[in-house]
């Protein structure tokens, strides 16, 4: 892997092998930099949702380029994305196949996949319902590239009708317009995130075990259009949500904003184990729950994609203890997927000297230790 004036790093070449990979180093060295530029590798902004301008080195030339061949079954294929300034548009993001310029990130997918768990995740059980639902997001887009553009298409149409209801009462025509765009992307949207759920789970209870040290969850979707096509054909669930619109239109128009809709849903989780909510929990099983729901979709990932997924773990170690961090590292191994785990510690990867390759990581530089 390749990267160019990326957030800390002006130059670096690192191989990494196949199976656990440990990054190393004191807070702010660069471990959560190095994993940043993989997970930019898959649709999205990236673990840390940064703007591209944010990604480019301090005191570079603010640009970044990010390079990496993925060994497949047959052959080596060479993914390649950064930025460059154009006169006209400024800042704007490339993407190359095997250095061939491709339109869309999205060729990507049929060469890697990429899931992740960050510290910032940590308190997404007790946070707000946004959260959740980009969480839940980004679990759909590992299993569908176009995910983010439906997700992305529906917001614009919402802010669309959100400006047309100032003026209802001239632009109805546009407004009754404006509410079949949005009817059509929320169904499409909500139906991706119910069929995602909805194999989550099937996976979640094929491994199903009360004593695990990472219990496993019970997730359900709670939203109008969510409910709508879990019981109504797509076409019909659009007219009775377009139908919804028009009636709240008064309603939203007060708000200043769309009060239903997938925009509004929100993930429900269940520590499954105790049948109580997960904000409930205390914080170490929030963690082990978040755990078992990221290893339940890499392999959901695996199975419905034919890619086994690289997993980028960011201080995973954090508020697990030995035993579960065993077990964890146990699980990993059995996946046989690339995975990247950083931590400040390396007493709390005891027990992978024999299975992982570890790195250094020093401000700028990643070296073998």
């Amino acid at each position: 892997m390749l990267l160019t004036d990326f957030r800390s790093y002006a130059a670096l070449d690192i191989r990494p092998a196949a199976g656990l990979v440990v990054l190393t180093g004191e807070n702010g060295a660069g471990k959560t930099n190095l994993i940043e530029a993989i997970s930019l590798l898959s649709p999205g902004r990236g673990l840390r949702r940064a703007d591209l301008a944010d990604c480019a080195r301090a005191g570079g030339p603010g640009t970044f380029a990010i390079s990496a061949e993925i060994a497949g079954q047959d052959d080596t294929i060479q993914l390649g994305t950064g930025t460059e300034i154009q006169a006209e548009n400024g800042l704007v993001r490339r993407y190359r196949l095997n250095r061939e310029p491709v339109a869309s990130i999205r060729a990507f997918a049929d060469y890697i996949r990429i899931v992740w768990l960050t510290p910032a995740m940590d308190g997404l059980f007790a946070g707000p319902a946004g959260e959740r639902r980009r969480f839940l997001d980004r679990l759909v887009l590992a299993l569908d590239s176009e995910h983010g553009g439906r997700v992305n298409a529906l917001e614009r149409a919402l802010r669309n009708r959100n400006r047309l209801l100032e003026n209802a009462a001239r632009d109805r025509q546009w407004l009754d317009a404006a509410e079949r765009e949005v009817a059509e992307l929320a169904v499409a949207v909500a139906a991706a995130r119910n069929e995602t759920v909805a194999h989550l789970m099937q996976v979640i209870l094929q491994d199903k075990d009360t004593a695990s040290p990472f219990p496993f969850a019970e997730l359900t979707l709670d939203g109008d259009v969510e409910d709508l096509i879990a019981t109504r054909p797509a076409l019909e669930a659009e007219d009775i949500y377009r139908d919804r619109l028009r009636q709240n239109r008064a309603r939203d128009a007060a708000a200043g904003r769309t009060l239903i809709g997938p925009h509004a849903a929100d993930l429900r989780v269940i520590h499954g184990p105790k049948q109580a909510e997960a904000e409930r929990a205390s914080t170490g099983e929030q963690k082990a729950l978040l755990v078992g729901i990221v290893l339940a979709h890499a392999r959901l990932v695996a199975a419905l994609s034919g890619i086994k997924p690289i997993i980028l773990l960011d201080e995973i170690a954090a508020h697990l203890d030995a035993a579960r961090r065993a077990a964890l590292y146990d699980r990993l191994t059995a996946l046989g997927s690339q995975v990247f785990m950083t931590g400040a510690d390396r007493a709390a990867f005891a027990g992978l000297e024999e299975r992982a390759q570890f790195f250094e990581v020093t401000p700028g530089r990643v070296d073998p230790a």
